[in-house]
């Protein structure tokens, strides 16, 4: 495996996309995160703090499971489900920004949007990825992207994040490795 972003690297990259998010949105007012499990929930947490500490005053971050609107359950092995959790003011009318790790076919985001659907009728949906590998299926672009990492279809990008993994870091690795 060969590491492509470092713990210092992920965390620069985690203050620009929260000043890219208040810089488009002209501030946080009624910006609410929702992280997708696993490693989009705790990366959603620390951008809410990042704008927090910018702006001077917290914003809502909640979690969005998708799991029962994935394309592929018949695939693959049943997983978890872990709740969705929607702030206290909702997501009627707000300006949603989905958070996740890595951004590769779109049919997580697709599944993401079915999700979102059923809880409510946001102003708009705006994403948020640490990684874009390319390779999209599905006509999916991320608003706001940490590295772009071109990559083959073979290779394997590994995010790591220390609330989940003990440490923080991206790496990549042929399929053969």
């Amino acid at each position: 495996m060969k590491a492509v972003l470092s713990s210092a690297d992920i965390s620069r990259a985690i203050t620009r996309i929260s000043h890219e998010i208040i810089e488009k949105n002209r501030g946080s007012e009624d910006i609410v995160l929702l992280g997708i499990p696993t490693r989009g929930i705790h990366l959603a947490e620390r951008i809410g703090s990042e704008i927090g500490v910018i702006v001077g005053q917290s914003i809502p971050v909640g979690t969005l499971d998708i799991t029962l609107h994935r394309d592929d359950l018949r695939s693959k092995p049943p997983r978890a489900l872990t709740p969705t959790k929607i702030p206290s003011g909702g997501i009627d009318g707000k300006r949603i920004v989905l958070v996740d790790d890595v951004l590769y076919s779109g049919r997580t985001i697709r599944a993401a949007l079915d999700a979102l659907g059923e809880i409510g009728r946001p102003a708009l949906v705006q994403l948020a990825v640490l990684v874009d590998r390319g390779h999209r299926e599905l006509p999916i672009r991320a608003d706001y992207v940490g590295k772009n990492l071109p990559t083959s279809h073979e290779e394997i990008v590994k995010v790591s994040i220390h609330e989940v993994d003990g440490e923080d870091q991206v790496q990549i690795a042929g399929s053969h490795e």
